[in-house]
């Protein structure tokens, strides 16, 4: 009798873990320091002193958020994020509604991203902002050379944040420097002058609103979970020591610029960093800032486009998008998910070039801020609701800030504006049919 060979499973091929704790730290600051810094000033001008203030509360508020983020992670290592922690808490279409704000706000911020990287890089190369299409077709070959490099690998993706991130602190360590020689050498003169009159709650709200923006990204570590070396005491670390070191940063650089600069001048300028040390130390320096602003900013694209890839990934593991784009290459990277997330960053660039370069950046920062609060809010009340029903241990500390992270997601809800708001809505129920077509039709990914 012939014995029926036995068939040999094949050895199930794992990618190694590529992301440890400097590189998670690197995509947390590196994702905030982008366009944000460099191009904010300009946004804030009309703000004054309001804007100081609004930092102050939008980094309270941001270190508030990285905590709740931190606790999260810790119970729940899971790549996601947001989408993860809240499905957790509320169930899938919650998290779906989570994931999808969340996702909209990548592809839309990286816009954002995209079009303030070419506006410094304007200052070198003049032609991308007279020539017509030209700006329009730097800032989409920029957007598709990312999504190339994140194809390749989480590895190379993260090597580039890495250098990208130490590079990008050299310019606002020249700006915070030059500021503190230009408020000794005429003993504060140049200083807007302070106004107890001035400072109103409506100026705070919006400048902090604006300033929000430049903190996007503080939960960036806990979006590709799954390739990062031992995530409960990774993330937790990379989260709250990337937010509070950014915050700092961006206190002192952009706050520098707003009340050192004439507020007609800065409202205007494309690149208001570079304008201010080219107004100190010449033109040639400014160039200088302006390549490393454009450096700064092409860094934080990259780890952002790592992101818009990673979560529909997570979402369609999860059985709520649509299960090819849960598939991964052999390095172990979701090429589809890249794909369609830069369709749509694509769309949105083409739909809005018309606009002034200052102009498309602080619109489309407004619409991918709200779209973020939404995300920022749900997880706060998931904090608070997995500590309810003891999923997670329940402490006092979280319990506070996580209640303190909500309102000020709300408190920045309203300063955003209603067109914001009533876009963000919007795009949140464009996502409630497609839940439900969804989830009929498409079973999840395999595991």
């Amino acid at each position: 009798m012939t014995e029926t060979p036995q068939k040999v499973p094949l050895p199930k091929i794992t990618v190694p873990k590529a992301l440890g704790f400097w590189m998670c730290t690197a995509l947390v600051v590196g994702n905030m320091i982008g366009s944000g810094v460099f191009m904010l000033p300009a946004s804030l001008a009309p703000y004054g002193w309001n804007a100081v203030f609004g930092w102050l509360v939008t980094i309270a508020g941001g270190v508030c958020l990285a905590f709740v983020f931190a606790g999260l992670a810790r119970a729940f290592p899971k790549a996601g994020g947001p989408y993860a922690y809240t499905q957790e808490a509320f169930g899938p279409l919650v998290g779906f509604m989570v994931a999808w704000s969340y996702w909209i706000s990548l592809w839309v911020g990286n816009a954002a991203i995209a079009t303030g990287a070419v506006s410094y890089l304007s200052v070198l190369v003049p032609a991308i902002a007279k020539v017509p299409g030209l700006h329009l077709a730097v800032t989409l070959g920029a957007v598709w050379i990312m999504v190339a490099i994140n194809i390749a690998g989480a590895r190379l993706a993260g090597g580039v944040q890495v250098v990208t991130t130490v590079l990008k602190l050299l310019p606002l360590i020249a700006v915070a420097g030059l500021a503190f020689w230009v408020i000794g050498h005429d003993h504060g003169a140049s200083l807007t002058p302070f106004h107890a009159a001035d400072i109103h709650p409506g100026g705070i709200t919006a400048a902090a609103t604006l300033t929000l923006w430049a903190l996007l990204g503080l939960e960036s570590a806990t979006v590709p979970a799954g390739k990062v070396v031992d995530p409960v005491r990774t993330i937790p670390r990379a989260t709250l020591v990337g937010t509070i070191f950014t915050g700092l940063i961006y206190l002192l650089v952009c706050s520098a610029v707003v009340l050192l600069m004439p507020t007609d001048s800065l409202k205007a300028s494309n690149a208001p960093l570079a304008d201010f040390v080219g107004l100190h130390w010449g033109g040639n320096a400014g160039k200088v800032l302006a390549l490393f602003a454009a450096i700064s900013a092409f860094g934080a694209l990259n780890g952002w486009v790592l992101l818009q890839g990673e979560m529909p990934y997570a979402m369609a593991k999860g059985g709520v998008f649509p299960a090819f784009l849960g598939k991964e290459t052999s390095r172990g990277t979701p090429a589809r998910a890249h794909l369609v997330s830069a369709g749509f960053l694509t769309a949105i660039v083409l739909m809005n070039y018309a606009k002034s370069m200052a102009d498309l950046f602080t619109f489309i920062a407004l619409v991918a801020t709200t779209a973020s609060l939404f995300a920022y809010l749900a997880c706060a009340l998931a904090a608070l609701k997995l500590q309810a029903t003891r999923r997670i241990a329940p402490t006092l500390a979280l319990t506070v800030i996580a209640i303190a992270a909500g309102l000020y997601a709300v408190w920045t809800l309203v300063g955003a504006g209603g067109q914001a708001v009533l876009l963000g809505v919007g795009l949140l129920a464009i996502g409630v049919p497609f839940y439900w077509l969804t989830r009929r039709r498409v079973p999840a990914a395999s595991e």
